[in-house]
């Protein structure tokens, strides 16, 4: 099991970038899968980006595809959420999640409501 602290939020200006972190305690972080998700006001929480344990397999939801890039450090326990030509529709509070055991190249469980512990995520808003 492996704790979750993201970061890295805050306002920007549509079209611009922001980088977000999530910071993992505990052990084996390069066995875990990683992943993305967030959640917009009235909304459910949604799968954003993922990333195998290898860190060779990217995954992305359609809607962010192109503009958004998901990364990691093992070295760091470390993974980052790369936010470019952001858009209005991208506000919501961002939260990572992992999942350990998975075949190599795998991604992470899509379907939040199947992830019983989160974080505390971190708010981004995009203006126009």
């Amino acid at each position: 099991q492996v704790q979750l602290v993201e970061s890295g939020g805050g306002l920007v200006q549509a079209g611009g970038s922001l980088r977000l972190s999530c910071v993992a305690s505990g052990r084996s972080f390069n066995s875990y899968a990683m992943g993305w998700f967030r959640q917009a006001p009235g909304k459910e929480r949604e799968f954003v980006a993922a990333i195998s344990w290898d860190g060779g397999s990217t995954y992305y939801a359609d809607s962010v595809k192109g503009r958004f890039t998901i990364s990691r450090d093992n070295a760091k326990n470390t993974v980052y959420l790369q936010m470019d030509s952001a858009k209005p529709e991208d506000t919501a509070v961002y939260f990572c999640n992992a999942e350990y055991g998975l075949g190599y190249g795998s991604s992470l469980d899509r379907d939040p409501s199947h992830y019983h512990s989160w974080g505390q995520g971190t708010q981004v808003t995009v203006s126009r």
